[in-house]
């Protein structure tokens, strides 16, 4: 009997964790060479800065408010 709470509650805690899970924020990155704007959710490399952001979109069009 005992057993079977602790998985209940560990399948419950487990599940209580992927609730609060979000997508990564898109970001308008520019290259330091050129000026080029490009949309993405992580960092391109020591070339581009980060421009822009965050975007709830993958064509970086929607900005995320931060309240």
């Amino acid at each position: 009997m005992k057993r079977s709470k602790l998985k209940l509650a560990m399948v419950l805690a487990l599940c209580c964790g992927t609730l609060t899970a979000a997508p990564a924020p898109w970001w308008k990155w520019r290259s330091k060479i050129d000026g080029v704007l490009i949309c993405s959710q992580t960092p391109l490399g020591e070339g581009w800065d980060r421009a822009y952001g965050p975007f709830k979109d993958a064509r970086c069009e929607k900005l995320i408010v931060i309240r």
